[in-house]
């Protein structure tokens, strides 16, 4: 996401807080004082429905995962970003205590807030909703909110994990509690049979799903994401980037974007120039010719995004869950986030040497990755002490 700021931006992010110092001693002032923070600028894009939630977001929200400033997320207020998105996993559980902390001196009608549990490992077990609500009641006390706009039910890739009862049951008694307003599902691969499933349950309100031009799937997800908001479920795109090398960000965020059934994106900008950027894109959803023309090349574009198309599923002797591994691997050295590629690998049953036994790989992927390779790199972070993953 490299572009400079323009003068325009630069003064904008002065008066935020470019540096920090401006916005954050205003925030502390008006906060000791009992004054309400200013409100924030009029998004100079698009609003859209979050299904029937009864929220509308601008189409550019922020997906806070890899974000470790205050200031970039109160400078993305200031600017008409109202949407943010992080998770229980995130940066050890400093990424909610980062941004609780920035949240608590703004006042609770000017922002959305969603946070994700995975109990995907154990979903199935009888002890799935004790592990659940532990995890639920930690994110709250770190964000230090009454409540959260939006629960998921983090990395989801079954029809089977989306309409399991006993996870209903505990969302559906959290929202009674006041303590959600809404609950959804977030997914990374097999999206159109989650979306399907979420459409199916008659449960869950808003469905957050990998959505970008390299998904080699894209026409299926985009079909099933019709059906999501005919149905009234809300749609929230993330992953839009798709893990690309030497990407236009502008192109891709607006191919995402411009499918109308999307209410917003969560792109994880880090700085200040990559909010720009975004903020930009967002204003105006039309290709420049570049753009254009980017998106038309795109498929070729190098990559560490696996698309998740499952084409390799079957091809390994040891059923290794490759789909997984790959994105571990791209959290590590894509978004240069050990800690959450650990977490995933930690998630997944994996034997101690995986890939030890085979002479070569018989995976074929359709991505051309050196299936094997990225195994044995990125399997080696389970050695690996948290405290070194910062």
């Amino acid at each position: 996401m490299k572009k400079n700021i323009n003068r325009r931006r630069f003064l904008s992010h002065a008066a935020t807080g470019g540096a920090g110092l401006i916005l954050s001693s205003a925030l502390r002032a008006q906060s000791s004082t009992g004054e309400k923070p200013a409100a924030p600028q009029s998004p100079k894009f698009e609003v859209r429905p979050l299904g029937k939630t009864g929220i509308k977001l601008p189409i550019l929200s922020m997906g806070v995962m890899r974000a470790d400033n205050p200031n970039l997320v109160r400078a993305a207020l200031r600017n008409g970003v109202v949407h943010f998105d992080t998770a229980h996993g995130y940066q050890r559980g400093n990424n909610e205590t980062m941004l609780g902390k920035v949240l608590k001196d703004v006042p609770r009608d000017r922002f959305v807030v969603a946070t994700k549990i995975n109990v995907r490992r154990e979903i199935f077990n009888d002890n799935a909703p004790e592990i659940f609500m532990e995890k639920f009641n930690t994110s709250m006390e770190r964000l230090g909110l009454e409540y959260v706009d939006i629960l998921y039910l983090h990395g989801v890739n079954s029809e089977k994990a989306v309409l399991h009862e006993p996870i209903h049951k505990v969302m559906q008694a959290l929202k009674k509690q006041g303590r959600i307003k809404h609950c959804g599902v977030s997914t990374h691969d097999k999206e159109p049979e989650v979306i399907d499933a979420v459409i199916k349950s008659k449960f869950y309100e808003v469905v957050l799903t990998a959505y970008n031009f390299k998904k080699q799937q894209s026409l299926d997800i985009k079909s099933a994401i019709a059906r999501a908001a005919a149905a009234g479920i809300g749609v929230v795109a993330m992953k839009t980037m798709a893990g690309a090398k030497d990407i236009n960000v502008s192109a891709a965020l607006k191919w995402a974007l411009q499918d109308k059934n999307v209410t917003t994106a969560i792109p994880g900008y880090t700085n200040f120039d990559e909010l720009d950027v975004c903020l930009e894109s967002a204003a105006s959803l039309a290709y420049t010719p570049e753009e254009k023309a980017f998106i038309d090349g795109g498929k070729k574009v190098a990559s560490l995004y696996c698309t998740q198309c499952h084409g390799c599923d079957g091809q390994c002797p040891q059923n290794l869950p490759i789909p997984d591994l790959m994105r571990a691997y791209m959290y590590a050295h894509g978004y240069r986030q050990p800690g959450l590629a650990k977490e995933t690998i930690t998630e997944l049953s994996l034997p101690d040497n995986p890939c030890g036994d085979c002479e070569t790989c018989t995976v074929n992927c359709r991505s051309g990755f050196l299936v094997a390779d990225k195994i044995r790199d990125i399997s080696r972070i389970r050695n690996v002490p948290d405290e070194f993953l910062v």
